[in-house]
């Protein structure tokens, strides 16, 4: 194998050449080669930094020398899929080479033979009890990591949660599990009721575009919150960061990721008695009450987020006037102005208050 291996740089891209890399990843896959063998093995040939992923394990990097390579990404110049669930890439400052193509092709099906894709279980609903005693803040230690084997889940990985509440009439264990499944993630998920909401329980929560697979997945009734990664022993805390992110949602964006909130999260800290009582929740509500109220208050959001008229406009699919006097009259019921940025924080600061101070998550 040693003796095919000559940088890519000295070769031409002839058919002869073209026979000799693919006999190169042949002799991989004869020689039963590890992951991380084909991976420096590609590396030395390609002469670049080789990059794969592949089901939701850590990103891998060598570079030519065949050590790992920790250094910033560069360029990728080339990308090939690993089946459904992993790429291989290669990184060149120069810029791509005529037998980038096929050395990409060849590794990604020398990977495919050598790493058969791992099969973890399908979502299904889990034992209630089990769930409630992983996210269980009270239990001990060594119950939790008991839930934990008998959840199936791996002791040694980390996991996130995420908490599913729907509208009337529907199962929130029901959603959760359809909503998992259509993201077509190789990922193990545990999902059970608790109390009127579902729990998820993720594992890895690195598997790539998660949310973003979730949150393309998810509207209409049903709502989706999303927790940190924490490890399998402190399941509560992200348990508890998906209630408070649930807290942050609404029909317009049904997803709400606690990584994502920042600061923002404290303010679901705050008792929802005094952000009822609070005067500008209240003249939010005083505007949301009157005819054109449901409208006027989506313009007002639409604008804090867009910091544009013609923005705001365009994502309400009105004219810009139409949103302009809508904002005129929204100034005059709630007493201040929207032309400062005090103003926009101040109304988007109400807004995010008046949200998480209605019970049921849904004006």
């Amino acid at each position: 194998m040693r003796g095919l291996l000559r940088k890519l740089s000295t070769l031409d891209a002839d058919a002869e050449t073209a026979i000799r890399v693919i006999a190169y990843f042949d002799t991989l896959v004869e020689s039963r080669a590890k992951l991380v063998e084909v991976v420096r093995a590609t590396a030395g040939l390609a002469d670049c930094v080789v990059g794969v992923e592949l089901d939701g394990r850590p990103p891998m990097r060598h570079g030519p020398d065949g050590r790992p390579f920790a250094g910033e990404p560069g360029v990728v110049t080339g990308e090939a899929a690993i089946g459904e669930s992993g790429r291989v890439w290669l990184e060149r400052p120069d810029g791509p080479r005529p037998l980038d193509d096929l050395v990409l092709e060849r590794c990604a099906i020398t990977i495919r033979v050598l790493e058969p894709p791992r099969h973890t279980a399908a979502p299904h609903l889990a034992d209630p009890a089990l769930i409630e005693l992983l996210l269980s803040e009270r239990e001990a230690p060594e119950d939790r990591a008991r839930a934990v084997k008998l959840l199936g889940l791996a002791h040694d990985r980390p996991l996130r949660i995420a908490a599913v509440e729907c509208g009337p009439g529907l199962d929130p264990g029901a959603e959760a599990v359809r909503l998992v499944a259509r993201t077509g993630r190789h990922v193990p998920v545990r999902v059970a009721l608790v109390g009127r909401r579902a729990a998820l329980v993720l594992q890895p929560p690195d598997s790539p575009g998660l949310a973003e697979a979730l949150t393309g997945r998810v509207g209409g009734e049903v709502r989706l919150g999303l927790g940190g990664t924490v490890d399998g022993l402190n399941a509560h805390a992200s348990w508890k960061q998906a209630q408070q992110a649930l807290r942050f949602t609404s029909a317009e964006h049904p997803v709400a990721d606690f990584t994502g909130l920042g600061a923002t999260a404290l303010l679901a800290e705050v008792p929802v008695e005094l952000l009822r009582q609070d005067a500008d929740v209240t003249a939010l509500n005083a505007l949301a009450a009157t005819p054109s109220g449901r409208l006027d208050v989506a313009a007002l959001e639409a604008f804090c987020l867009s910091g544009s008229l013609r923005k705001a406009a365009e994502s309400l699919h009105l004219h810009h006037s139409s949103v302009a006097s809508r904002l005129a009259r929204a100034e005059d019921v709630l007493g201040w102005s929207l032309d400062t940025p005090h103003g926009r924080f101040r109304t988007m600061v109400a807004l995010l208050a008046r949200r998480l101070a209605t019970p049921d998550h849904r004006t």
